[in-house]
């Protein structure tokens, strides 16, 4: 019995594989996504309590997010002393060990098809706990973002999948992660697929949705059903707000074009010493952190204070264009810090600045400062990112208000525009992969061709033989009716060639001796399957989990005509599945777009 299941079990694992090559597995991919949000909901958890309880024990009144009520002193060699730590740390680091956050998702998706390390994982998970614990300008979301994403890809490696399921599980993290940290499952979902992976796929939706949901419900179980903020009932008082709606887009469309291009200018020191970099961006921490405190951490408890108007104008002018200085700088030098979070406060403050001057100038008309706060903090996150539906849904789920919906569309759309339309900017992740000299493809044919493997349309009626071969073995070979021969050389399969030649070839080959004579081994009724006359093509390998992108790649850097698809079964043992020519990912491609 034991070994029928073990027979089983051997048996469903490839038949697994092998379905998720194609791009219309999805109850493979459902379930890939469910695994993946119940696993990052875990991490997200362990990562949240690894910051929550230093900082609870540390910080006055076991308040996690009271960096203002220590005293000054303290409040400046903190951040200092934590900047000089995470450059000792990342220094003794190789460089590319250095990279975390979203901009390190979206490299690893672009040029490395979803792959991430466990190292990548474990340094993200110490850096993203040390810039907060230390009072940094910090957010935890784009580290939970890399921690999800590194995570479920090694799932995916773990189980040997094909390259375009990895991508899907890294959108899957990602997704999971945004919905465990804000408690916004549909805003995960967008931020996924328009951030980070940068289409819409009606095969990507479902393991996402459900990787997006159960990571919700694992968060849940410890932290409760609300959501980040604590949000009042807001709505809009009248239309005739909707000009100073626009005028508050402006502001933070030029706040959000501001806060890209500062950190795109300390960026370009990025061939700097990071040692350097991190200690000069504490030094730079240590008078904000004295003045304005509140920039310090997460920030969270002030975005409550600004949504609930418990906070004067000048403060909140004064931390949000704070917070926004800071943040874009020290971040720009290299701390390992998340720039989602940062985002949601400079536009809660600004937006409640802005909300504090309407209600001074019209307060019959105008609606409440948290109001304004809500409407500054998507204005600015869909600025920032450049992803004004990721934005508009975390402002829904947030909020909890459908008639919020009005508005938000409007200064959302509007900020977003005037960031980069009028200033040219693009979403700040995009902006770091650029300062880094890395690109960002996305264009429909690559998005087409990464989401299938060459497992799905190689051709596996193939068989292998040697260069050399008798008469009699050549028509033992074609009993088997293969497409293609694969012939082997020293090192590996070396060309390919029809069957139908060989078949052909055979018609026609002389005998002078009969087949049954005891000379039909020898040497001279050998027939070389590379002399005989046939369409012949030189081959490269290509693995099994390759994506059509990445045979493509493959063909222009070899030159080769075919490619033979293959996987390690041990450590010095490949073998070979099928084969696949050029024309085959193009028919594909064109039979896909019909």
């Amino acid at each position: 019995m034991r070994k029928f299941r073990l027979k089983l079990i051997d048996n469903l694992i490839p038949m697994f594989r092998r379905r998720l090559s194609d791009v219309d597995a999805l109850p493979q991919l459902a379930l890939l996504g469910l695994l993946s949000g119940l696993f990052t909901g875990g991490v997200i958890l362990l990562f949240r309590f690894a910051i929550e309880w230093p900082l609870q024990y540390f910080l006055p009144g076991h308040d996690s997010e009271a960096f203002e009520n220590l005293g000054w002193v303290t409040r400046g060699l903190l951040p200092l002393l934590g900047a000089i730590a995470l450059g000792l740390f990342l220094h003794r680091l190789a460089v590319p060990d250095r990279k975390v956050g979203v901009v390190h998702v979206m490299e690893r998706l672009n040029y490395h098809q979803g792959y991430i390390s466990i190292r990548s994982a474990i340094v993200q998970f110490i850096v993203g706990v040390g810039t907060v614990v230390t009072g940094q300008s910090a957010g935890r979301e784009g580290p939970a973002v890399h921690l999800g994403a590194a995570f479920s890809s090694l799932m995916g490696q773990w189980m040997r999948l094909p390259n375009n399921s990895i991508r899907t599980l890294v959108a899957c993290g990602c997704a999971a992660a945004i919905s465990a940290s804000f408690n916004t499952p549909i805003a995960g979902v967008i931020f996924a697929m328009e951030v980070v992976m940068m289409e819409y796929t009606i095969a990507g939706f479902t393991p996402i949705i459900l990787s997006s949901v159960s990571a919700a419900v694992v968060t849940q179980a410890a932290y409760g059903s609300e959501p980040s903020f604590s949000v009042p009932a807001l709505t809009m008082n009248s239309l005739m707000e909707i000009p100073w709606i626009l005028a508050i887009a402006i502001v933070i469309g030029v706040a959000a074009a501001a806060f890209i291009q500062l950190l795109a200018f300390c960026g370009r020191y990025h061939h700097k010493p990071v040692l350097l970099r991190l200690i000069v961006a504490g030094l730079l921490m240590v008078p904000f952190a004295i003045l304005v405190p509140e920039v310090m951490g997460i920030g969270y408890d002030t975005v409550n204070g600004t949504i609930n108007n418990e906070l004067p104008f000048w403060l909140l002018l004064g931390v949000g264009v704070a917070k926004l200085v800071i943040t874009a700088v020290t971040i720009g030098l290299g701390m390992p810090s998340g720039v989602i979070g940062p985002t949601l406060f400079i536009g809660a403050t600004l937006g409640g600045a802005m909300g504090l001057i309407g209600a001074n100038f019209a307060p019959d008309l105008a609606s409440s400062v948290g109001f304004y706060a809500m409407l500054g903090m998507g204005a600015m996150m869909g600025a920032v990112l450049q992803a004004p539906l990721a934005a508009l849904m975390a402002l829904l789920e947030l909020t909890r208000n459908s008639h919020i919906i009005l508005p938000a569309m409007l200064i959302i759309t509007t900020s977003s525009l005037i960031a980069s339309e009028v200033f040219g900017q693009k979403s700040v992740f995009l902006t770091v992969l650029k300062s880094q000299g890395l690109s960002y493809q996305n264009s429909p044919i690559i998005q087409a061709l990464r989401r299938v493997s060459v497992g799905a349309i190689m051709e596996r009626s193939i068989l292998r033989t040697d260069r050399r071969l008798s008469y009699k073995q050549a028509r033992d070979i074609l009993k088997s009716e293969p497409k293609w021969l694969v012939v082997e050389g020293n090192h590996g399969p070396t060309s390919i060639l029809p069957s139908v030649d060989l078949a052909r070839y055979l018609d026609d080959f002389p005998t002078p001796q009969a087949p049954e004579s005891e000379d039909e081994g020898s040497t001279d009724t050998l027939i070389d399957l590379m002399e005989i006359p046939a369409n012949r093509k030189d081959v490269a390998p290509v693995q099994y989990q390759a994506t059509l992108e990445e045979a493509l790649n493959e063909f222009d850097s070899t030159l080769a005509e075919a490619l033979y698809v293959q996987r390690h079964v041990a450590p010095t043992i490949q073998r070979v599945y099928g084969v696949v020519l050029k024309s085959d990912i193009e028919n594909y491609y064109q039979y896909r777009k019909k």
